[in-house]
């Protein structure tokens, strides 16, 4: 977590000018990495945590774009309504349309279902657990 909190400090630092929605191009590809590496593991949480220090960062890197202008002027500028989600940062264009933020927490847990211990592929009596194993993970 600290290593990717790093990462996306430094993003967000050396795009201080740029547009909202080249920030956004730049991080969506770290977030999703680290959240697709670790979505085996119990880390709902974890990824929760990482959104709201992102969003920590956004709303510091939004306000010191604007300084003259209020926080709410600011929040209808960065932040927008999608769905139940009232603080989504993202970035409209008639050019390039929507683009969005990926949130960690938006991404789906995959839990590893553990083999029998007593499993062994090469014993036929198996062999019908080892292919609704299959079958369910090719799905």
């Amino acid at each position: 977590m600290k290593a990717l909190l790093e990462k996306v400090r430094e993003i967000v630092r050396q795009h201080g000018s740029a547009t909202q929605r080249n920030l956004i191009v730049q991080l969506n590809p770290v977030i999703r990495g680290w959240a697709m590496y670790h979505r085996h593991v119990v880390s709902k949480a974890h990824f929760t945590s990482i959104d709201a220090h992102i969003w920590r960062l956004l709303w510091k890197w939004a306000m010191r774009r604007d300084p003259t202008k209020g926080a709410g002027w600011v929040k209808h500028k960065y932040f927008h309504v999608e769905g139940n989600r009232t603080w989504a940062f993202t970035a409209r264009s008639e050019a390039h349309g929507v683009t969005r933020l990926l949130r960690a927490a938006a991404v789906p847990i995959v839990r590893q279902v553990k083999v029998r211990g007593q499993a062994n592929p090469f014993d036929p009596a198996w062999s019908s657990y080892l292919a609704r194993r299959r079958a369910a993970t090719d799905d």
